[in-house]
Parts: C-alpha cells; sequence; structure tokens
C-alpha cells in the first residue's frame, strides 16, 4: 500500500490554522475592532490583503515543510470558517449581537455562547467572489495541490433558522429559496472550477446536529423530523456536486462544532451514516473521532470501496501533540470496519474555525501536521 496520487491524501488536514499575531494585528489596524456585528464577510482593504499575502505565504510553505501534498490558505482571509462567502451574496445579514440561536457553543460546563445567527433578507443571488480571489492567490503560491473550502448547502438553512425563520422573511415558498440558494453554490463552485480548483471542501455541521438527540426537537419544531432533514440535506448537497465536472474531488467535513476549544453537540454517526456514505456523492469525508462524543468507528462499515474517510482521530483543540503509536492504534481499530485503503488520517477540523483560533501555539500547530505525515507514512508507506 502507498500514498494516493490524488485527495483526499493519507495525512491531510481540514483547512482552518492559527492566525497569526501579524495578521490579527493588521485585522484591528486596517478594520477597526472585530465587533458582533462588524466585518463579518469580506473586505476591500488593500493594506490588509497585502499582510494577508505574506502570512498566506508564510503558512503554505509551512504545510509544504510538513511533508503535505495538499495547501490551504489557512482560511486567512475570512474571520470565520462560513460568513465569507456566504455574506458576499445579495440577500443575507448576520450577527451574533443579541442572537437567539438554538444551536450553543458549550464545554464541560455546559452552554456558553450562542450561535451567530444569519437572516435571509431578500433574494439570494451569487456576486464574483472573494473565496474564487483567494484561491488563486494559493494556487500561484505552491507546488502542491491547493484545496478550497467552503459551508455546505444545509449550513445557510439551518443557521437562518429553518423553514419557519426563512418563510416568514423575504421567502414564501421553500422551493424557492432552495433553487436561489443552489444557483448561488452553482456559480460559487463553477467559478472555482474555472479557476483551477480541483480540491473542493464542503464543511457541515448539520449532519452531526441531527446525531445529537438533544437537537430533536428544534428540527421537530421546524416541521421535519431529523431523518426526514437527513434526506433534504443529502439532497441539496448533491445539487451542487453533480453540477461539476468529473475531474473535481469533493469531500466532506462533519464537524460537532470547533470554536476556540468549544464544541456545539456530541453523538455517533450511526443515524446519519448511511446517508452520508451512500447518498451523499462526494468523494471522501473529514469525520470527527477525537472524543467519545463522536461515539464508535462502527458506521464505517457501511463505507463503500472507492471513497476515503479521513480519520479525525488528532484533536485541533489540544496543545499535545498525540503519540504516534496512539494514532496509529487509531487507525488500526477503524480498519475492523472498513479497508484500511478506505483511511486516511488527520485533525477532526481546522486549527482556528474563527479569527481567535484554537487553545494551542503555532509551533504545536506545525508538529501535529508533521506527526500526521509520520503517522501516513509509516501505516501507508505514503502520504
Amino acid at each position: 500500500m502507498t500514498g494516493r496520487t490524488k485527495p483526499p491524501f493519507r495525512a491531510d488536514h481540514v483547512g482552518s490554522l492559527l492566525r497569526p499575531k501579524k495578521l490579527l494585528d493588521a485585522r484591528e489596524q486596517f478594520l477597526g475592532a472585530q465587533t458582533a456585528e462588524d466585518n463579518l464577510g469580506p473586505h476591500n482593504n488593500l493594506d490588509l490583503r497585502q499582510v494577508e499575502n505574506e502570512c498566506v505565504e508564510h503558512v503554505v510553505s509551512l504545510q509544504e515543510e510538513a511533508g503535505l501534498k495538499t495547501a490551504t490558505d489557512g482560511e486567512f482571509r475570512r474571520r470565520s470558517w462560513w460568513l465569507e462567502m456566504i455574506m458576499n451574496w445579495d440577500g443575507f445579514s448576520a450577527t451574533r449581537q443579541g442572537a437567539s440561536s438554538p444551536f450553543a457553543w458549550k464545554n464541560e460546563q455546559g452552554k456558553q455562547q450562542d450561535f451567530s445567527v444569519l437572516t435571509v433578507t431578500g433574494k439570494i443571488a451569487w456576486k464574483p467572489s472573494p473565496v474564487v480571489e483567494a484561491f488563486n492567490f494559493l494556487k500561484s503560491t505552491t507546488s502542491i495541490t491547493p484545496k478550497v473550502t467552503m459551508p455546505a448547502p444545509p449550513v445557510v438553512h439551518c443557521f437562518a433558522g429553518g423553514d419557519p425563520a426563512i418563510l416568514g422573511g423575504y421567502y414564501k415558498d421553500m422551493e424557492h429559496f432552495w433553487e436561489d440558494l443552489i444557483a448561488a453554490y452553482r456559480q460559487e463552485v463553477s467559478a472555482l472550477v474555472e479557476a483551477g480548483a480541483r480540491y473542493i471542501q464542503v464543511d457541515d455541521v448539520t449532519l452531526p446536529f441531527l446525531c445529537d438527540s438533544d437537537y430533536d426537537d428544534v428540527f421537530k419544531s421546524w416541521g421535519s423530523s431529523p431523518q426526514e432533514m437527513l434526506g433534504e440535506y443529502a439532497k441539496r448537497i448533491n445539487q451542487v456536486i453533480d453540477a461539476a465536472p468529473d475531474d473535481v474531488t469533493f469531500t466532506m467535513h462533519t464537524c460537532r462544532g470547533n470554536r476556540e476549544g468549544f464544541w456545539a453537540a456530541e453523538g455517533g454517526y450511526d443515524p446519519v451514516a448511511d446517508a452520508l456514505f451512500n447518498q451523499i456523492n462526494v468523494d471522501g469525508y473529514f469525520m470527527e473521532y477525537d472524543t467519545p462524543r463522536a461515539g464508535t468507528f462502527e458506521p464505517l462499515r457501511l463505507l463503500p470501496d472507492g471513497k476515503v474517510v479521513v480519520l479525525g482521530v488528532m484533536s485541533s483543540k489540544s496543545p499535545m501533540t498525540e503519540d504516534a503509536e496512539m494514532l496509529k492504534s487509531r487507525v488500526d481499530e477503524a480498519a475492523k470496519f472498513t479497508s484500511l485503503d478506505n483511511l486516511a488520517i488527520g485533525p477532526q477540523c481546522g486549527f482556528a474555525s474563527s479569527i481567535m483560533g484554537n487553545p494551542l501555539t503555532e509551533d504545536a500547530q506545525k508538529a501535529k501536521l508533521a506527526r500526521l505525515v509520520e503517522v501516513a507514512e509509516d501505516v501507508w508507506g505514503g502520504v
């Protein structure tokens, strides 16, 4: 067995990386305070863009030096993992100030903070994309495979409050909402493909929410059972992916929440595994497996050959670099339920889903990425 020649690779990572202090300081200097209302989406500040370019070049070198076969721009131009693209389109506003969301950031002590709330304010329409602009710069700076990430379509529906909230605003028919949203997504993907993107990842938190019984009443209040919602979300993801050329690799990241060390959901993948693996037409998955909150590896028995799961057995929330033998033992455990050839290894999420990042240092981040490469070479004979 050897490393992979196409993504996802044997050692891979989700996408976001810790913002260096230089970049954080520049955002404050050129954009002002990062309040709950301001600077949620893309900016047009040329001075800040120059600092971002310098920081992206540095973090691309970090990934190359670690031995990875793919590089992201660390999502350095984004305040958060999902708002950069959505807030560029017509039809949306967002806030965390005074927000009341059914989804919350938690730690061992319980609820800490509500999620940001998205509001559909008008007809959804695509506009020329800062994500494409960022990808063009990334592609020009690296000799390895550039990857671009975007929130999955269900994230928009979920964070906008589901059917009741959406129908209480501009849209009076849910099919019209979905038609406009999917059209915008297809235009975004088309623009990325035209720019040369061949590795695109959709980041999703909604399927893990469907695994958490604490949120069952939320989905029921929206007029759907969790299983009905699962079918709807799978359909909408496919409507985006299936419009892309065959040479584009799509992966899907399933996340229980990752904000400055907090999480939002728990529960194994069992309720969604069949749909995740056999109804959603992606080529690979980044799956969270760093804590018992994610359940067991048993759902991997439903993974068809030809698809790859990047096992998120390394934590992006902890400063400790995981022991290589421990990581190998976790891969061995997962391989009891699917072929080793269907597996890879990575962190459970990005290192900085928002600009503040998780509680670890850049040196710890670099050590973790290098450890992934080390383990992949030992287990599969290459990255």
